[in-house]
């Protein structure tokens, strides 16, 4: 099992996209638990991608289309379940990927 400190210090790093940082599932898992505030996925094979936050205006659209969308499983609960675009998911080729 991977330890996770509690007060991690922070660091910036660039890296070129020529570079790619590959970790496990057991990896990510932790640097996700303690980087709650960053959009991260994983590729299946292990490659780390960081998402950069959306701009203002795409922020408010994204905001509208939640709402309408919120109602619209609301009115239609027997239809399924919605997440927001941040959720994590595990596909079948283990891969970790957000919307």
């Amino acid at each position: 099992m991977l330890a996770v400190t509690t007060s991690p210090e922070t660091l910036s790093l660039e890296i070129p996209r020529a570079i790619a940082l590959s970790i496990t599932l057991e990896q990510f898992e932790a640097l996700a638990v303690v980087n709650r505030d960053l959009k991260l996925e994983r590729t299946a094979q292990g490659e780390l991608i960081v998402n950069p936050p959306t701009g203002g205006e795409s922020g408010q659209r994204n905001f509208r289309i939640t709402g309408q969308l919120f109602r619209w499983c609301e009115e239609n609960e027997a239809l399924g379940v919605g997440f927001d675009s941040s959720t994590g998911f595990i596909l079948p080729n283990g891969a970790i990927r957000s919307p």
